[in-house]
């Protein structure tokens, strides 16, 4: 039985988004440090705000995704093959990483509001992002696949709601999830390496997609 192409992009698109949001990161640590300071409606203001900044990338990731089919079909090839290039990379530094987690202390009490807004600020103006969604998109969001704005909303469901159960699950655990985080460092590790093995392998795989349609 041949599996639609659209349904295998967003079923990966799914299993490495998840992997790259189990990787404790900037995102992660201001989810809790927020539930620690005023528990768990800090962390799931936080947790709100950051869902809206994934939001904000899928929006800019349509708006280039279109601009490269639309207005520079000729390098889109090209690009594919650079963010196959760029997502291999980046999953081959984290398989070499050994990422541990120190400490995760409260941070500074503030309105949900604030708390909101600041985290919506921390995901929008996190540089890596940029950069993931500049590599990723490409190679999940294509004009065969249909109009591009439901793929953009598909993978933003997908995007925000990995970000909710993840990141909202944190933030009502609180000192049990900062105690996980801290007290199991071979578990961060292996979430790191593993995180970096679905890139690699999803990296492979976009770039020979990228070089049969060229």
């Amino acid at each position: 039985m041949q599996t639609d192409p659209y349904t295998t992009a967003l079923w990966l698109y799914f299993i490495l988004v998840f992997g790259i949001v189990l990787v404790p990161g900037m995102d992660m640590f201001f989810v809790l440090a927020n539930a620690l300071a005023r528990g768990r409606r800090a962390g799931l203001a936080a947790t709100a705000g950051i869902m809206l900044g994934g939001a904000c990338h899928t929006l800019f990731g349509m708006a280039f995704v279109t601009g490269l089919s639309r207005l520079l079909p000729a390098i889109s090839s090209t690009m594919m093959v650079a963010g196959s290039l760029y997502m291999m990379w980046i999953g081959y530094t984290l398989v070499r990483s050994s990422i541990t987690v120190a400490a995760v202390g409260p941070a500074q009490v503030r309105s949900d509001a604030a708390i909101f807004t600041q985290g919506l600020l921390t995901c929008i103006l996190n540089p890596k992002a940029w950069l993931f969604v500049l590599a990723v998109f490409p190679q999940f969001m294509k004009p065969e696949y249909g109009p591009i704005w439901a793929q953009a909303l598909a993978m933003g469901a997908i995007t925000v709601i990995v970000q909710m159960v993840v990141y909202g699950g944190l933030g009502l655990a609180a000192t049990t999830g900062r105690d996980a985080l801290t007290g199991s460092p071979a578990a961060t590790i292996w979430i790191g390496r593993g995180a970096g093995a679905l890139l690699i392998a999803v990296g492979v795989y976009a770039l020979a997609q990228a070089l049969n349609g060229a």
